[in-house]
């Protein structure tokens, strides 16, 4: 690991108590690093806290806008020296217009709500910890997005899949604007991966090894990013989701100049 890749001491990392935001956390701390996990469940919290080491956690609902000012400010204060965020905490809610087996209000509720969590939380976390990241002398925010926000080919998600673009496409803009400071921005892009993300669908293990070949364990996923975060990429894919990132950015990364 170089210091000038991984060079921050703190991080919070939303969604921290299972899956993908766990594996990060842990892989962290192995590094030596300070690690506070946040999410909404504080049973599954506390259990993740004490097996991983984490040296903290806090309950936050990052759907929840209203509280994430009060949040920044109890986190910042408690740990000052928080000097990386990351953005892993989302849901996937499927949805077949085709078979409507909801009313359009519960849809409607249910995705205001994935668009809560998805896109106003990480917004609104990084936003409002920008300046106390300025402050640091290197910060870093890592925003988890998915191969589903590069081809859409999920269709029964048609509101995560939006969502993910839309982290994609934040993730670059928000980098090109921090380039001259001393904030980076990294993306992560998974692909299939054996967690509980599909925890809505009709088959929730749809996404495990055994009923996906192009599905990663948490563990083979780690082992790529891992990797990658210590080389310093800053737009991370792995497994098969791996080809299809650098696809995109051979495909259009020629017009986007930052």
């Amino acid at each position: 690991m170089t210091s000038e890749n991984l060079n921050f001491k703190c991080a919070l990392v939303t969604g921290g108590g299972g899956g993908i935001g766990k594996a990060l956390s842990e892989y962290f701390i192995s590094k030596g690093k300070k690690v506070i996990i946040a999410g909404r469940t504080e049973s599954k919290l506390q259990t993740t806290a004490k097996e991983i080491g984490a040296a903290g956690y806090y309950i936050l609902d990052t759907g929840s806008i209203a509280d994430i000012p009060a949040f920044i400010e109890r986190i910042t204060k408690d740990h000052p020296e928080l000097d990386c965020l990351v953005n892993n905490a989302g849901v996937q809610r499927p949805f077949q217009f085709q078979v409507l087996k909801q009313t359009p209000e519960d849809f409607l509720s249910k995705a205001d709500n994935e668009l809560d969590i998805n896109i106003r939380g990480p917004l609104h976390l990084a936003v409002g910890l920008l300046p106390h990241f300025k402050e640091k002398p290197r910060a870093l925010i890592v925003n988890v997005s998915s191969v589903l926000g590069y081809v859409p080919f999920s269709i029964i998600n048609p509101v995560y899949n939006g969502t993910k673009a839309w982290l994609h496409f934040w993730s670059m803009n928000l980098r090109s604007q921090l380039k001259d400071t001393n904030v980076r921005v990294v993306e992560i892009a998974p692909p299939t991966v054996a967690t509980d993300l599909h925890r809505e669908r009709e088959d929730p293990d749809d996404n495990k090894k055994e009923n996906n070949p192009n599905a990663l364990s948490v563990d083979e996923f780690m082992d790529e990013v891992a990797t990658k975060l210590e080389a310093g990429e800053e737009t991370i894919g792995a497994g098969m989701g791996d080809g299809l990132v650098k696809k995109w950015f051979e495909a259009f990364g020629d017009m986007y100049k930052d």
